[in-house]
């Protein structure tokens, strides 16, 4: 709490009241696949993606022009402002919807908020929210609200793809080359600003990356038939790598030196610091994870949770230059970052 928070003078900022923030309060991907183990998937002839395999959204066939793409997403702060809470934790669930491929349609907020909270600043997180519905083509049009010690905010989100075209994450193949579309760090820099480690413009970074809709990238990768798409989030590069890796049935070869990085991220890295989703990834992907003489950094950096992060695409490697062409000319960020080719696993070379 701020010395003022402890006076009773002021009320606690957003993330005095929470122990994790953003996708790190995500419940561990070991623990989630050994929780789903015993889980048995409902299968129906129109439920084209569910738990088996499980993908970034549920997807409903409605008829052969139509079907609805559905998740849900929050969490609970990770920055102060609540106009950013709110935007930030908005675009993190819209991200799903645009990772499988589809557009946003409708959605109702799920929120949990101290009543000691100024009702100026839950507005805030709501109008935020609201904004970044609306820049994704859809509409917020509800939603529910508990009282909870720890503010928590997010949506679910119901969105519309062609049935034969959604993107899954199981379906990369050898000879695709690899892309994401925004830089990695979010975790990091976040940490190490609250430590003094990075200034405010690192943050500032960080947080207009976390703002930003994947809906750009979607578009601008839509007319290209992608192998596998599928978003880095809490799980990290490594842990989204190897889910697409061991559910595609493939090998996935990432270069260390071509990973983005957010200003600060690896110099905080660096510093021997890490976050505390940092343990938890590395638990879940490290057995299948191979460390060819990258950079205590970089694997850091790998292994970072990000928040709203971008798009991790699988594609032909022959459609690579008109794709980067493409995204060049919409001043869209995208880079190469390794390939997909026969075997198993992870290898960070």
């Amino acid at each position: 709490m701020t010395a003022g928070a402890d006076l009773g003078l002021l009320p606690p900022t957003l993330t005095d009241l929470t122990t994790s923030g953003g996708c790190a309060a995500k419940y561990s991907a070991a623990r989630l696949e050994e929780l789903l183990a015993g889980f048995v998937p409902a299968e129906a002839e129109n439920l084209l993606v569910g738990l088996s395999p499980a993908d970034d959204a549920a997807v409903y066939r409605l008829d052969e022009e139509r079907a609805l793409v559905f998740t849900l997403d929050f969490f609970p702060p990770l920055v102060d402002d609540p106009a950013d809470f709110g935007a930030i934790a908005a675009t993190n669930a819209l991200n799903d919807v645009f990772a499988m491929g589809g557009k946003p349609l409708l959605a109702l907020s799920i929120a949990a908020f101290p009543e000691e909270l100024p009702l100026e600043a839950l507005g805030q997180v709501f109008a935020a929210a609201a904004e970044q519905v609306r820049a994704a083509g859809g509409i917020l049009a509800g939603g529910h609200t508990l009282r909870d010690a720890e503010p928590k905010y997010g949506l679910a989100v119901v969105g519309t793809a062609r049935p034969d075209a959604v993107w899954r994450k199981s379906t990369a193949r050898p000879g695709d080359a690899l892309y994401l579309t925004k830089p990695l760090g979010t975790g990091l820099v976040l940490h190490g600003y609250k430590r003094g480690l990075v200034g405010a413009d690192a943050l500032q970074a960080a947080v207009s990356a976390m703002r930003t809709l994947n809906l750009s990238a979607a578009d601008a990768l839509r007319p290209f038939a992608p192998s596998a798409v599928t978003d880095v989030t809490g799980f990290g590069l490594l842990g989204h790598a190897h889910e697409m890796a061991s559910r595609s049935g493939v090998e996935i070869r990432l270069e260390a030196g071509a990973l983005p990085a957010l200003p600060g991220a690896l110099e905080v890295a660096a510093g021997g610091e890490r976050t505390g989703g940092d343990r938890r990834n590395r638990d879940f992907a490290g057995p299948h994870v191979s460390l060819d003489g990258a950079a205590d950094p970089v694997v850091a950096l790998a292994y970072d949770p990000q928040t709203a992060g971008g798009l991790l695409i699988a594609l032909p490697a022959e459609r690579g230059a008109v794709l980067e062409a493409r995204f060049a000319a919409g001043h869209l960020f995208l880079r190469r970052v390794g390939r997909v080719e026969s075997g198993a696993g992870v290898v960070l070379e």
